[in-house]
């Protein structure tokens, strides 16, 4: 008797057909945010390396807000502290809905995503302290390459016309899902100086009075807007990272849908706070984070100085050697296998995509680097090149496979019965095969009508002579 065959579940398959409808969705935001972000990038860029820069630099420094709250910031601050924060109450909505209708509700499928975003950020940790401490540079700076922007590596899949695999489309937006709430837990536990358990306490409090109001289901942006801003005060002013405060009240959020309704709350609201994050927030954090200067000797001293050498090379080899990595771990030892459709070339040109860290290494590295201006901004320059790298290479990538990826999308967008769905939905449905078989044999039909035709045109329409 045959040995009973060991049932895997298949690595980067096909996904239910509501969930490619939502990542459509999804990603058509997150590229107009990446675009938009990259616009800001440039922006900053030429606005802090031209006769302009002293006007770049006085608007940045600019503090405003009540002191008497301990909110008297730089322009800066409030891009980077404040609104930060709507970038990832929207990150926290989208780990939540991940948890209950995503990739990560079900432990065996989010074993993978959970392992390449570990490997993702452990290697290039591993990567940058090497560098670092082999060229008796500062340990500070190791988080930095760890994130990945995911609205900046999807810009990129857009601007150079890619048509991925939805599925592998997927696994780079849930990969950077788990990233963002690394991450997170990275900004709150390292970079969390000295405590004001005060304020802390009233923030926890904050943050359960909102909880309880979505409990009791009260509703009104009246109520909900003054109180997510106290709670970011009070978040800001107990030490640890205000951006906290936003990831907080998104994981809050139901995300899962009731029989009479067509959306969940966490599904609306993210809908409608998606472009005052991917529209306004990012970008203008963009502006006022990426507005380094990019001499000739700046930028040669990037690849000399031990800080920010170890941080290019973090983002460009350490996230693809981390992200691939652990995606074969996770294909060679566990019930997961790469779907056939796929090749490991593939997975590599996503996993280089990985290494545009920008936003939130932009921000690690301000909190890493506060303390000296100098080294801060060459740390910025550094994730600006080494992102820049990482695109041009994972663009490289993804063009060599662009043949292989078209003919996978039209495969899974081919629709024959005209019905709205893709066929590739319905192969187990009985009533598929029959429109099909109706399909074939009216083709089939027409076929020979058209060879009578050709047949009496050939003889003559009066018969034979």
């Amino acid at each position: 008797m045959a040995a009973p065959k060991k049932n895997r579940s298949v690595l980067l398959g096909r996904l239910p057909l509501p969930e490619r409808n939502h990542l459509a969705d999804a990603l058509r935001a997150e590229t107009v945010g990446g675009v938009l972000l990259l616009a800001a990038a440039v922006a900053a860029l030429i606005w802090a390396n031209t006769p302009l820069k002293d006007g770049y630099e006085s608007i940045s420094t600019f503090h405003l807000g009540p002191g008497s709250l301990g909110l008297n910031l730089s322009v800066q601050h409030w891009a980077a502290d404040g609104l930060l924060a709507v970038f990832f109450f929207v990150a926290g909505i989208e780990l939540k809905r991940e948890l209950v209708a995503g990739e990560l509700r079900d432990p065996k499928a989010a074993i993978l995503p959970v392992v390449a975003a570990l490997c993702g950020m452990a290697v290039p940790a591993v990567v940058y302290t090497t560098v670092a401490a082999t060229g008796g540079g500062s340990l500070q700076g190791w988080a930095v390459p760890t994130a990945t922007d995911i609205a900046f590596a999807l810009a990129v899949l857009a601007v150079i016309g890619t048509s991925l695999p939805s599925a592998l489309r997927a696994f780079l937006l849930t990969l950077a899902v788990v990233d963002d709430l690394f991450a997170i837990l990275i900004i709150a536990v390292f970079f969390t100086s000295r405590l004001n358990f005060v304020a802390l306490g009233f923030a926890v409090l904050g943050l359960a009075v909102f909880r309880l109001l979505l409990w009791k289901g009260v509703r009104g942006w009246y109520v909900y807007v003054p109180l997510a801003v106290v709670n970011w005060a009070l978040m800001y002013n107990s030490g640890v990272h205000a951006t906290i405060a936003g990831v907080a009240m998104g994981l809050m959020l139901r995300c899962h849908r009731h029989e009479d309704e067509r959306v969940s709350p966490g599904e609306h609201i993210e809908h409608l706070v998606r472009p005052l994050s991917a529209g306004l927030a990012v970008p203008l954090f963009a502006l006022f984070s990426a507005g380094v200067s990019l001499s000739g000797g700046a930028l040669s001293d990037i690849f000399r100085r031990p800080e920010t050498l170890g941080v290019v090379l973090g983002l460009v080899l350490g996230k693809a050697i981390g992200v691939f990595g652990g995606t074969w771990l996770a294909a060679r030892f566990t019930r997961a296998e790469l779907n056939p459709d796929l090749r490991w070339p593939d997975v590599l040109a996503v996993a280089s995509l990985a290494g545009i860290g920008f936003t939130v290494s932009l921000l690690i590295g301000e909190l890493a680097f506060g303390d000296d201006p100098v080294l801060g901004g060459e740390i910025k320059a550094a994730v600006l090149v080494g992102s820049l790298i990482a695109a041009v290479l994972a663009s490289i990538l993804l063009k060599l496979r662009d043949n292989k990826y078209k003919k996978l999308c039209a495969e899974e967008d081919r629709d024959e019965d005209q019905d709205g769905i893709p066929d590739i939905y319905e192969q187990d449905d009985p009533a598929y095969h029959l429109r099909m078989a109706a399909i074939l044999e009216a083709k089939a039909a027409e076929h020979r009508r058209l060879a009578e035709v050709a047949s009496g045109r050939t003889t003559g329409d009066d018969g034979p002579a």
